[in-house]
């Protein structure tokens, strides 16, 4: 006779990893505002990118030279295979992050200036909780029952919030997110299968560093910096910079580190949407009853998401 006995797959860490990737989400939430006040000043994408990945990537070398002292481990790794993982790591999640940021610059500065751009880009950027259960299934990884139910709940939360009059047309800008939604798919999924194994505050330095790199050199390309426009936006500058760039990603590789599910790190960082709308309150906008139903929804999804996933295990009696 056999009996049937439910199991979960679900560790203890994920909560953890979860809470720091929502602390991740409440600084990107609130660079939406400083984004839009960039662009405002007149600041280009890739002038922008340029600035704030150098000042993220140097604002970390004391942290990451402070965390190697604590460790008892020296900045630079001491062999050359470690030097060499950690620069490849680097390098690809720093090209992954180039194109995502740069995208999603640009995909804010389409928008025509009545648009709800904040709210918009928002939900097409927090996408990337479709897009990387969905890539995942080409990497032959089956995302757990109640992780999908959260992605499509969290969608429907996400679309009430963002989403409060409605669709009323679709932007070159909608479809320039769309793409950035996809690209930050691939650097979270870079940043779980190649950055498990090698020091998070260094990669997310070399990272940045690699798409300060890239954005100066398209910026050089396409775009003409003016030192006054950097000058005037100097404020929202520093916050992408320090913050954004150096705090926020540092918690999202430190964060997808201890969680073992990329697609439930996606969900706790999609909530950077919430924290948007709510820092967006901050400056004068008011939210809509149908805007709150949307953040209840999306808190409900990634509590869902974090629930055992059952398997059922067969015994023999």
């Amino acid at each position: 006779m056999l009996h049937y006995i439910w199991v979960t797959d679900m560790k203890k860490n994920n909560f953890k990893g979860s809470l720091v990737l929502l602390l991740a989400a409440v600084i990107w939430g609130l660079a939406f505002v400083a984004q839009d006040i960039a662009n405002a000043e007149g600041i280009e994408p890739f002038t922008l990118n340029a600035v704030r990945s150098f000042v993220g990537s140097f604002a970390l070398i004391p942290v990451a030279a402070v965390v190697s002292k604590k460790k008892k481990e020296t900045l630079v790794p001491k062999t050359k295979a470690d030097s060499k993982k950690l620069l490849i790591t680097g390098t690809v999640c720093g090209v992954f992050l180039c194109v995502a940021v740069n995208f999603q610059q640009f995909g804010i500065a389409a928008y025509p200036a009545d648009t709800a751009v904040s709210a918009r880009a928002g939900f097409l950027t927090a996408m990337y909780i479709l897009f990387v259960p969905i890539l995942e299934i080409f990497m032959r990884k089956k995302p757990s029952v109640t992780v999908w139910a959260g992605v499509f709940i969290a969608v429907a939360g996400l679309y009430l919030l963002c989403f409060s009059e409605g669709i009323s047309g679709i932007y070159a800008g909608d479809v320039v997110m769309l793409v950035c939604a996809v690209s930050f798919s691939c650097h979270i999924l870079s940043v779980d299968t190649l950055g498990s194994k090698v020091d998070s505050v260094k990669l997310s330095c070399i990272q940045f560093f690699v798409c300060g790199v890239l954005s100066t050199v398209l910026m050089f390309i396409f775009e003409k910096p003016s030192l006054s426009s950097i000058l005037s936006a100097a404020l929202p500058i520093l916050y992408l910079g320090v913050m954004s760039s150096g705090v926020a990603y540092t918690l999202q590789i430190v964060g997808q580190q201890m969680c073992d599910n990329p697609t439930l790190a996606s969900i706790a960082m999609s909530f950077e949407s919430v924290f948007a709308l709510i820092g967006g309150a901050l400056f004068g906008d008011k939210m809509t009853g149908r805007e709150i139903i949307g953040c209840i929804i999306m808190f409900a999804a990634i509590v869902l998401a974090q629930l055992p996933s059952p398997k059922i295990r067969k015994l023999k009696s």
